[in-house]
């Protein structure tokens, strides 16, 4: 399986640690966010991985070469001017040879086991689906969540019920994922794990947040232009609508690592693991 890391963004929310250094550089416990996704990555199997960029993309290829240090094989995907999500996967839509990949968000962090993504693979081939998206609990400032999951696995967003709603929603729709992007887990932030983030939102359970990870057809971006920006969000909605979208809840720990504040966070945790604060976050700060 392949997989694609985004990492286009310019990382505004980020400023000024962004105005140097792009976002997926950002170090954590002494160790660049980018380079931990990598790590998971090869650790379940999953060595080809591409990655977009736009901002100071030059540095994210200078700091990790061709993977061969981390055990991987890594291909670049340039973009002169961001493509948002899905006009990022459009254009890097040859690497993945016609079979179902793994994208993962940039700017998260997530103890989720890539090895599960191997598995779904196999699962969108025979089912014909087009997507599998990895959900969360919904945080506190997101009590709506994005999208239901339902009984048979399968995922809704029950905004598009109606053509006129859908009409709307997919007009001013915002990116669902990549690095820089407002996603829904972007507009509320935070580590959270699934049994708290659901007793401290008092949603419904069985509506929740799209996490920035998931295993994707081709043919859901096989109507795309290349270098054309595209947000995802339509397209998810329009498989939605179609029955082509699955999905489950992690139950675990998700940050979305959109701020230097939510960076403190994930050093924090790290550090603490480590029994070590680091220079970003000291045991004051923490």
């Amino acid at each position: 399986m392949r997989a694609m890391i985004l990492a286009a963004g310019r990382g505004e929310r980020m400023r000024p640690l962004t105005d140097t250094l792009p976002k997926p550089l950002l170090s954590a416990a002494g160790k660049p966010l980018i380079v931990w996704h990598i790590e998971r990555l090869v650790r379940a199997g999953i060595r080809e991985i591409i990655i977009n960029h736009a901002w100071l993309g030059r540095l994210i290829e200078e700091r990790l070469g061709d993977g061969r240090r981390y055990g991987a094989s890594i291909s670049y995907s340039a973009e002169r001017q961001a493509l948002e999500t899905a006009g990022g996967i459009a254009q890097a839509l040859e690497f993945f040879r016609g079979e179902p990949f793994l994208v993962v968000n940039g700017d998260i962090w997530c103890e989720w086991d890539p090895a599960e993504a191997l598995g779904r693979q196999t699962e969108l081939a025979a089912a014909g689906l087009q997507a599998w998206l990895l959900l969360v609990p919904n945080p506190p400032h997101h009590p709506g969540g994005d999208f239901e999951l339902q009984a048979d696995g399968m995922l809704r967003d029950p905004a598009t019920d109606t053509p006129q709603a859908a009409a709307s929603r997919d007009a001013g729709a915002a990116d669902m994922g990549g690095a820089g992007s407002h996603t829904a887990a972007d507009a509320h932030p935070g580590a959270r794990t699934a049994r708290g983030a659901a007793a401290a939102s008092g949603s419904d359970t069985r509506r929740y947040t799209y996490s920035g990870i998931g295993v994707y057809h081709p043919a859901l971006f096989s109507g795309l232009e290349k270098d054309r920006p595209a947000p995802l969000a339509p397209l998810l909605r329009q498989a939605m609508r179609a029955g082509q979208v699955a999905g489950r809840v992690y139950e675990g720990t998700w940050i979305d690592v959109g701020t230097p504040q939510r960076l403190r966070e994930i050093d924090c945790l790290l550090g603490a693991r480590a029994g070590t604060a680091s220079a970003a976050a000291s045991p004051k700060a923490c």
